[in-house]
């Protein structure tokens, strides 16, 4: 077989998210169906994007950028394919690490598209190198995908999976090639989102179920927890499901999905104004007007608006080709991008009592300075409402959080904090509100908590490099 791999030099400086897209598909018009999800997928990587597809050759592309730029004006052929966004949580930020992964095997060619994080992707590394497997990235999807070649040149497919899944630790969403079949795999704890449907044309795999409709699909279900499901041009069958314990990330509701999204079967946008209610239950307060950090406050502020009887309206405008400040690497760079990245509507908040929704507090940057420029344009009092608890622990399975230190909220009361990004008042949703907002108890908590629904292994880095 002959392998043909493209590479496009374009780079870009969005970087508006902290997770990955995956997306597959088997059926007509492959690459324009995935181009198309990819798209849709856009909020969940912008750092780099890749396709592979498969008619008896492997044909790859990927690069650099978004979407749009890495993806012109050619088309790859074949019914079968995988595609990646990535946002960097592990390995560095080179091509070399960007996805969708292709080696090839006594089986024919094995391709993964991988969303999560492997926590023993340092230890399985060394493991495979001293079987005299070679390695050409730093990434974790690199090391999983080695593993289960491993596993499947002894077992077989399916034994050969579930053998690696017993010893692959971490988070994994995938989309998975080996040669005319197309596999969906989600680890055992259900930590990413990984959903599965059909268009007239064909069978899906995706992130989230927005993506799905993009390409006029109909979601056929969740892939489950532990779940490997088997598709070809005629349809798909479970293959199994390893059961385990189920911890589904709590911030992909809280802020990593779309809110037209159904993850696990909860629409992610009533699960944002369930938040918004949850917090004017709690902490009420007597203000003129409910506004939003754009854009993932949005939803949160219109539950508490409609239900403390306070009008909604939009304070803040968003700069929308400004960095995510929260993941650039130093104080002074997050600091200058949080100066481009917002605006003020005047005449909506001169000499008013706001009350100010976002989705969560990190650092604490973005929402001091935020709180600096509405008093300074005129503001009488400020108001914080946050739609998640306090972080205040690393996250091991996709999310990029990786110091203590770096948490505002770490060994610090409300007060400390509303002191500090000198807010009128300060209320973060309550763990038990969460839970009751999104409606599933089952979930990852890590970085609330510090207390992680699996063992992370010894010398296991919050993102591995």
């Amino acid at each position: 077989m002959d392998f043909h791999h493209q590479e496009s030099g374009i780079t870009t400086g969005q970087k508006l998210n902290e997770d990955c897209a995956v997306a597959g598909y088997i059926g007509n018009s492959t690459f324009t169906n995935i181009i198309f999800l990819l798209k849709a997928l856009q909020h969940r990587g912008q750092e780099s994007s890749g396709i592979a597809t498969y008619d008896g050759k492997i044909h790859i592309k990927k690069g650099m950028g978004l979407v749009s730029e890495v993806f012109l004006n050619e088309i790859l052929p074949g019914n079968i394919g995988i595609g990646h966004n990535r946002y960097s949580t592990s390995g560095s930020k080179g091509l070399e690490n960007a996805g969708p992964f292709i080696i090839s095997s006594s089986l024919g060619y094995i391709g993964i598209s991988h969303n999560g994080e492997i926590t023993n992707a340092h230890s399985l590394r060394e493991e495979l190198k001293n079987k005299g497997y070679i390695f050409f990235s730093s990434s974790d999807t690199e090391v999983m995908l080695v593993e289960i070649i491993n596993e499947i040149n002894k077992y077989g497919i399916y034994d050969g999976i579930k053998k690696a899944m017993l010893k692959l630790k971490g988070s994994y969403a995938c989309s998975i090639m080996i040669n005319d079949k197309l596999y969906a795999l989600r680890d055992p704890f259900g930590f990413r989102p990984l959903i599965f449907g059909r268009n007239d044309d064909g069978y899906i795999i995706a992130s989230e179920s927005a993506a799905i409709d993009s390409v006029s699909g109909k979601v056929i279900r969740d892939v489950k927890p532990g779940e490997l499901i088997e598709i070809n041009k005629y349809g798909y069958k479970s293959i199994f499901v390893v059961n385990h314990e189920i911890a589904h990330c709590m911030f992909e509701y809280v802020y990593f999905a779309r809110p037209d999204s159904v993850i696990d079967g909860k629409e992610v946008f009533n699960v944002r104004y369930n938040l918004g209610v949850k917090l004017a239950q709690e902490y009420p307060c007597n203000a003129d007007v409910v506004i939003p950090v754009p854009d993932s406050g949005r939803s949160q502020a219109l539950g508490y608006s409609i239900y403390s009887k306070i009008p909604y309206s939009e304070g803040l405008i968003k700069n929308r080709y400004s960095d995510r400040t929260f993941i650039l690497p130093d104080q002074k760079s997050r600091y200058n991008a949080i100066k481009i990245k917002l605006n003020t509507i005047k005449s909506v908040i001169k000499n008013k009592s706001i009350v100010l929704v976002d989705d969560s507090i990190v650092r604490g940057n973005t929402m001091k300075y935020i709180i600096s420029l509405l008093k300074k344009d005129g503001a009488k009092e400020v108001h914080v409402r946050i739609g998640s608890p306090e972080i205040i622990a690393p996250c091991y399975f996709g999310v990029d959080m990786k110091t203590k230190e770096d948490f505002i909220a770490l060994g610090k009361t409300v007060e400390d904090i509303r002191e500090e990004i000198n807010a009128d008042s300060l209320g973060y949703v309550s763990i038990d509100g969460l839970k009751e907002s999104i409606g599933i108890n089952d979930l990852c908590l890590g970085c609330l908590t510090d207390n992680y629904p699996d063992i992370i292994p010894e010398g296991a880095k919050a993102n591995y490099t």
